[in-house]
């Protein structure tokens, strides 16, 4: 199967599932890693696939922030979608922040996101890190449920 495949995607395994199983809509839970240079060597290799951001942040402070989107919450604030006529309530089971040498790994996990729902969230953690925000300004982002008040959108590498 791999063999006509193109060269970024792999089939690991296969299961027989219902035939009305729907991989986007049917999923227990799903897994975004958005990864963050902070180097300002550039990363050649893998530039595609991770936003360089150079200056400091503060991964302590970051990581305050993320506790505040944990659970389910109307994340209306952290939609992409201004038009978004279904549901915007989300839950975010888990956030991971992880230091590597010239990298910030963020990983979420959760029921489901909404359209740019990781790259806003990942914005708003930027700022949080980089002193532009408080963590707790997090709670009140999701009370308020207005797009403004949430981060920028991060670029999709």
């Amino acid at each position: 199967m791999n063999e006509y495949l193109p060269m970024d995607i792999a089939v690991i395994s296969i299961k027989e599932v219902d035939e009305r199983f729907h991989a986007r809509f049917n999923a227990i839970s799903k897994t975004y890693v958005y990864r963050i240079h902070t180097s300002t060597i550039p990363n050649v290799f893998e530039r595609k696939y991770m936003y360089t951001y150079t200056q400091p942040l503060d991964v302590d402070r970051m990581r305050k922030a993320a506790e505040y989107m944990l659970g389910t919450h109307d994340f209306m604030a952290f939609c992409g979608n201004k038009k978004m006529k279904k549901s915007t309530v989300r839950t975010v089971t888990s956030i991971d922040i992880l230091e590597k040498e010239n990298e910030i790994e963020i990983s979420y996990t959760g029921d489901g996101f909404l359209q740019q729902m990781i790259r806003i969230m990942t914005g708003t953690l930027i700022e949080v890190g980089s002193m532009e925000k408080e963590p707790e300004d997090v709670k009140e982002i999701l009370l308020q449920k207005d797009r403004s008040k949430a981060g920028y959108t991060v670029p999709p590498e």
